[in-house]
């Protein structure tokens, strides 16, 4: 499409509204609306939470009658099915706009070109591309759901700088400071799910909560624990949100303990009677969990990244030596080759009080 300096205007609004919904969408994407008429904004929108409008309905809204033969701005195509909300391709051809212009298509079969095919049968000019990129860093994990089947998994480890993230006897508090912490609240706010395994939960009796900002959910925690040896007086078996076990065992006095504890359970066993990691996560995208944010020592978070289930790593690290005794972040077998190691992609470097945090994407092959 040719883009004038208008459009990329009016679209970079759009992307700045739907990161409103960074932390509230769940599970839906995130996704931004400008409605413009002779160069200045008439509406503007971004969808909140689930069940109630989006974006382009509160565009519309604000805008009025004057959207008729208006151009709209969008981070994501209009959906043009009826699921909790009217279709807003719809909306929009009542509305008689003149051009849509939407960074991406939506990759939900239900949508993946139907509501661009909708406006353009009603003489609605489309146009797509613009700023795609970034319109696609806004949702990871809703486009991995839906193209992958599964949903994108990040890793967040706190480390020394020779990357011991505990003692022998597995004490990590507190290994960063209160700037790094703050800063994994933001993460847990902005997932679907937080992923641990049953050694952090009797190490620790983690919470695993979204604790300094209020977002009206909590993520669903989850615990892999083959043999079902969590406590039912576990800390994250009470409180608001769900907890699901994930089990290899099919004990069933202590899976019904479990339940009338508040968890939700379910068996997904291999052969060797461990968690099936794939499986698991086909599991978590049927229950449309989009972002999966791993809370978890080295066994788990090597497991994940050797079944190459891991998207990005999110690792903090503190101004200290630990020593070689002490525990690392992932547990991983030998490496017999140097092409065995995982190759990364560092995105982002930053300071988080006297700690430093990076980010790094997992390279695909």
């Amino acid at each position: 499409m040719t883009c004038s300096a208008a459009d990329a205007r009016f679209m970079a609004r759009s992307l700045q509204l739907a990161r409103r919904g960074m932390y509230t969408t769940d599970p839906n994407p995130r996704v931004g609306c400008v409605i413009a008429k002779d160069g200045k904004i008439i509406g503007e929108g971004w969808h909140e939470r689930a069940g109630e409008a989006h974006a382009e309905i509160r565009a519309l809204n604000q805008a009025g009658p004057i959207a008729h033969g208006a151009d709209v701005y969008l981070t994501l195509e209009p959906c043009c099915h009826h699921g909790r909300t009217p279709p807003c391709s719809r909306a929009l051809i009542e509305a008689g706009v003149k051009r849509v212009v939407a960074a991406m298509r939506d990759p939900d079969p239900r949508v993946a070109g139907k509501g661009f095919a909708e406006l353009e049968s009603h003489g609605i000019r489309v146009d797509t591309g613009l700023m795609e990129s970034e319109a696609q860093t806004l949702n990871p994990g809703f486009m991995s759901r839906m193209q992958r089947g599964r949903p994108q998994v990040r890793v967040k480890l706190a480390a020394s700088l020779d990357g011991r993230t505990a003692m022998a006897d597995g004490v990590s508090k507190w290994i960063t400071g209160e700037g790094a912490r703050a800063d994994v609240q933001k993460w847990r706010a902005r997932s679907s799910a937080i992923l641990t395994g049953i050694g952090t939960v009797l190490a620790d009796d983690p919470a695993l909560n979204v604790r300094s900002m209020d977002i009206g959910r909590q993520p669903m925690r989850v615990v892999l624990d083959n043999r079902l040896r969590i406590p039912p007086t576990a800390r994250m078996l009470r409180g608001d949100g769900k907890t699901l076990v994930v089990t290899a065992s099919e004990d069933v006095p202590l899976t019904d303990a479990l339940k009338r504890a508040g968890a939700e359970v379910v068996s997904l066993p291999t052969k060797q009677k461990t968690v099936d990691l794939d499986a698991l996560m086909k599991y978590l995208a049927r229950l449309e969990i989009n972002e999966v944010l791993v809370e978890a020592g080295a066994t788990l978070s090597g497991a994940l990244l050797q079944a190459r289930l891991v998207d990005e790593l999110v690792l903090y690290y503190a101004p200290h030596i630990m020593g070689s005794h002490e525990r690392g972040m992932f547990s991983l077998p030998p490496l017999v080759r140097m092409a065995e190691r995982v190759n990364l992609e560092v995105t982002d470097v930053r300071p988080f009080g006297t700690d430093w945090r990076v980010i790094a994407r997992v390279a695909s092959d």
